[in-house]
């Protein structure tokens, strides 16, 4: 059996830690996790919503072990996959997906970039004085010590490079039809629209925030998963529990995740995060943990000390102006999808400052689109493999009209909300109306 131990998790209970797990869990990168919160600002709006990035990968790695067992495959796989699950999210930066987009089009980092490059070596998130404290070996180490290559974690992380010749590597047929694709299943454990990410954040952020639209029914899922030709599929049996995954995905990004006041918080720092970014860019920002980042932003411009302020005691910004998706005609189509670029968005943002009299920064505008397609784009993806009695393969959409309503179904109800310093509302409101319109 060799060494484990034994920690108790509050959304799956008694969760074995072998051997690997547990060298994985001294190491410094993976520690840091517990300095990111999981839902960034979220907690604003649901108090609860404390959890950190931490618990969440331990509970992936927990879901990955689950589905390996479940699939039956061999115990190297099931080290694989869950050694993935634990890793995959140790190239995350200060308050998860808050700022996501900002290291991705300001600086040109993409944070799982970054968790390959970790997993490999070739980055090093924590510095020299973390490893020199820390009674842990280098994570390509670890891996390497209990027959693992760290650059296939890596891969698997992200689903595997389909242009190189990786074990789990897709094979198709000339007329396109899937066959024989080496342990595809593998990478599809980890990133899939049924992956154990997926599965332990909708029922750790459900628990924390008190919703209950995350609820899935996690064992009937899992006993309804196999392998048919190499691919990760679901018997017909568990259609209905793929159906309540996917709604509950869903529903939590609309109640939870965009909810409307959570946002304006997250605009706001990340608006403060910007203006400081072009002052004084640092590309140490995404080895920071929330509580470095928020000491780092106390350092910048009275306007980054005031958001800062503002967030800590929840002095938030208030809607001035929304504008309904329903409402839109194409011309207004047109003249938002323009404000999915940062400057023009930026443009439009002071002079609605300007016309309304009002300091630079003190009205914001959020288009949320963009930014959902950033850090989640799997939000859409229902193209879940469902095996009949008749040991064919179909899509989801064949047993299920959920799976192309869902496809339909919008995360937000808005397309784009200005908010504003509370003292201001009236006359943003206004400027907003007349510019946007």
């Amino acid at each position: 059996m060799g060494n484990y131990k034994i920690i108790h998790d509050v959304v799956h209970g008694s969760i074995k830690l072998d051997e690997i797990m547990l060298d994985l869990a001294k190491t410094p990168e993976l520690n840091r996790l517990h300095g990111i919160k999981q839902l960034g600002l979220v907690y604003l709006v649901f108090p609860g919503a404390h959890h950190t990035r931490f618990e969440h990968s331990l509970g992936v790695a927990h879901i990955a072990s689950r589905i390996a067992h479940e699939l039956k495959i061999t115990e190297q796989e099931d080290t694989f996959v869950k050694a993935a699950g634990f890793l995959h999210d140790i190239g995350h930066g200060p308050f998860s997906h808050t700022l996501e987009y900002i290291f991705h089009d300001m600086l040109g980092i993409d944070h799982m970039q970054i968790t390959k490059d970790i997993i490999t070596g070739d980055y090093d998130i924590v510095g020299p004085t973390a490893h020199d404290t820390c009674d842990a070996d280098p994570i390509p180490v670890i891996l390497e010590r209990y027959g693992l290559d760290p650059k296939e974690v890596a891969d698997l992380v992200t689903g595997g490079d389909q242009s190189t010749d990786y074990p789990w590597s897709l094979r198709t047929s000339e007329d396109g039809q899937q066959f024989m694709n080496d342990r595809r299943y593998l990478p599809q454990i980890i990133h899939s629209p049924i992956d154990a990410d997926q599965l332990d954040f909708l029922l750790r952020d459900s628990y924390y925030t008190g919703v209950a639209h995350g609820a899935v029914d996690l064992d009937r899922l899992l006993k309804t998963m196999e392998i048919h030709n190499n691919d990760l599929i679901v018997h017909r049996k568990g259609v209905v529990a793929v159906e309540g995954m996917l709604v509950a995905r869903g529903l939590m990004y609309s109640s939870v995740y965009f909810h409307k006041t959570a946002r304006i918080a997250e605009v706001m720092l990340s608006r403060a995060v910007e203006s400081f970014v072009r002052e004084a860019p640092s590309e140490e920002i995404p080895k920071m943990i929330d509580a470095d980042l928020i000491k780092w932003m106390e350092t910048g411009s009275d306007y980054c000390k005031d958001i800062i302020e503002r967030i800590r005691y929840r002095n938030l910004y208030k809607k001035a102006y929304i504008i309904g998706l329903e409402d839109l005609d194409e011309d207004q189509r047109t003249d938002l999808s323009a404000l999915a670029n940062q400057r023009e968005r930026r443009r439009v943002e002071e002079e609605i400052c300007r016309k309304a009299h009002i300091p630079e920064g003190n009205a914001l505008i959020d288009i949320p689109a963009p930014e959902l397609l950033v850090s989640e784009p799997r939000i859409a993806k229902t193209n879940v493999k469902i095996l009949d009695d008749d040991n064919k393969v179909s899509s989801l959409s064949r047993f299920s009209p959920l799976a192309s309503a869902l496809r339909k179904r919008r995360v937000t109800d808005w397309a784009a909300m200005v908010f504003c310093n509370g003292k201001y509302k009236s006359q943003v409101s206004k400027v907003a109306e007349k510019l946007l319109e």
